[in-house]
């Protein structure tokens, strides 16, 4: 990331985080970020500029726009953390136990494909 500082024009934001104007936009839409309007120009903070780098790391890891949306909000409610990173622990926790199973379930499937593909190459030469 280039280092730049507020205020942020959505040019800068999508220069800097190599996403869309219209991914931004879209953030905006679901209330996860707020920029201030100066005319007709967004004009993003400090504060828009942590949460878009926490919206696209929480992304990165799975965490769905809901799940970011109740994360950013405790945050704003109780600026301390404890109660945030408390929620962000179990949001990391299930999504662990979903990715585990998932791997499981690969493994599984790749066994089962390996046993069909041995069957078909010993039936082929026979």
């Amino acid at each position: 990331m280039t280092a730049h500082s507020a205020p942020y024009s959505i040019s800068d934001l999508s220069r800097i985080f190599e996403v869309t104007p219209r991914t931004i936009r879209f953030y905006e839409d679901q209330g996860l970020i707020s920029p201030q309007r100066v005319d007709q120009q967004r004009v993003y903070s400090e504060r828009d500029f942590v949460r878009l780098k926490l919206i696209l790391r929480g992304k990165r890891i799975g965490f769905s726009l809901a799940e970011l949306k109740t994360t950013l909000d405790l945050y704003d409610n109780a600026p301390d953390g404890t109660s945030q990173a408390d929620y962000v622990l179990g949001i990391i926790k299930n999504h662990r136990r979903e990715l585990e199973q998932k791997r499981k379930d690969i493994e599984a499937t790749l066994e089962e494909m390996e046993e069909i593909e041995a069957r078909i190459t010993h039936s082929l030469s026979a």
